[in-house]
Order: structure tokens, then sequence, then C-alpha cells
């Protein structure tokens, strides 16, 4: 069974996918080195890629970069992640890339080439929790989907969930603008009021019943969404219930 699945940029010299079982290994780079033992190679054609810039091995679960450049970094990106990237720097050997769907990006001259890596293959537990387990573990984010506060979240996180990793974070005007087709009685200081309740109940901030009120929470809605995004607290199919409500005009 193959475990990731290699396929070239347009401009390569073949368009069709490498596809790599566990344990095998794929060259890239300009040109295919001049090596014995039929290394497999996937040719990256552009005058600023090195020769020999890098190879790719292949695992049960998961898939390895190095970067045989000796002043560039190599950058994965995952483009399913609102901007989540690695950056492997050179000389790095073996890296493990933990993404399903990358886009691997290598400084070219002047440009940037890519090529994308899928790996199919990821496992995940399985397992059911039973009484005989004793007490489940306490969630380390207990966030209810159905509440307010979570289409807060939701919306302050849209924009950078649609594929805009630095997009500005909207306004609480603009979050109400989206919000109020499914929340009509949505107003400015009811979605403050939930940005707030959500920085306490994230741990961004003390909560009111401790006497200590914690410093002054600066870029609160930035820290928010930093922490949804790394964690997956939202995720693209929880922006489901926006999908029939037109957006007005950039979300800031």
């Amino acid at each position: 069974m193959y475990s990731i699945i290699v396929v070239p940029a347009p401009a390569a010299t073949s368009g069709d996918q490498v596809r790599l079982a566990p344990g095998e290994r794929l060259h890239f780079g300009r040109t295919a080195p001049r090596t014995a033992g039929g290394r497999r190679h996937l040719d990256v054609p552009h005058p600023g890629v090195s020769r020999t810039a890098g190879e790719i091995g292949a695992t049960a679960n998961y898939w390895t970069l190095s970067n045989f450049s000796t002043a560039s970094t190599y950058v994965v990106e995952n483009p399913e992640g609102a901007g989540e990237h690695i950056k492997i720097a050179p000389g790095r050997v073996d890296a493990p890339v933990p993404f399903e769907f990358s886009r691997v990006v290598l400084p070219a001259g002047s440009d940037l080439v890519d090529f994308c890596v899928w790996a199919p293959r990821h496992d995940y537990v399985e397992r059911a929790h039973t009484a005989e387990d004793g007490e489940p573990t306490a969630l380390a984010f207990p966030l209810d989907r159905s509440k307010r506060y979570f289409l807060v979240l939701a919306a302050l996180c849209e924009p950078r969930l649609r594929g805009e990793p630095h997009a500005p974070l909207p306004t609480a005007d603009a979050i109400v603008d989206r919000l109020r087709p499914l929340w009509p009685a949505a107003n400015r200081a009811a979605v403050q009021w939930n940005i707030d309740y959500l920085a306490v109940k994230l741990r961004l901030k003390p909560g009111p019943d401790t006497a200590d009120a914690g410093p002054r929470l600066n870029g609160k809605k930035e820290s928010l969404v930093s922490l949804a995004l790394r964690f997956d607290l939202v995720r693209e199919d929880d922006l489901e219930p926006f999908a029939r409500v037109p957006v007005a005009g950039p979300v800031r």
C-alpha cells in the first residue's frame, strides 16, 4: 500500500504522480543526480533550484523531508490549516511532516516553486470510553457548539479559515452583521460579552470569581483566534451555518 503521493508542479517535466510505499525515498532537484542504484528522482526544472535539493521519505503514517541546501530554508504549508506551516532549516535531515495534504515551497532565486505531497494513510486511535476506565478525562477546552458564544468564535475565525491566514479579524459590528441571520437579537454589546466570556472559558484570563483580575489582556480577539486555530477548536465544517449567509463585503 502506498503511504504518500507526490504531485509535481505543472512546470515539471512529468505530470505523473509519484507514489511511495513505506520505506521508499524520493530525491528532488533541478536534474537527476548521477548516482548508481537507480534512485527515484523528482525533477524540478528551475535554474534557482539545486541539482540535489532534498529528499522525501515515506513511512507508514507520516513522511519526512530532508533539506540538502546549505543556505535556503524550505517551507511546508498545510493549505487546509489556516496558515499552518513548518520550516525545514538548511541541512536538516528527515524532518517529520504531520500534514495529510502539504505544499512544499522552495526558494528559487527571485521565485518560489512548489509541489504537493499527499499522505492519505494517517492512523488515528479508535477507542471508546468504557465504565471500567473510571472517570473520563476532563476536556482541555470544553466548548458547546450549540451555544451562541461558539457562533461568535466561529465568526471571529472565519476569515482565516477561509484561506486568508493573515486576514484582519472582524470587528464586533462586522460579527453582528454576520450573525444576525442566525441570531436576530445579536448586537455589539452581546458580541463583546461573548468575546469576554470566551477569554475566561479558554483560560486566557482569570474568571470573575477569582480575587486576582490578572493582567490586562491586549489583543483579546487575536489571542482567541490563535488558540482556536492552533488546537482546531474551530474547523472549516463549523462554518457550515454561515454557508447560506452571504458575506456583505470584506469581513473586517
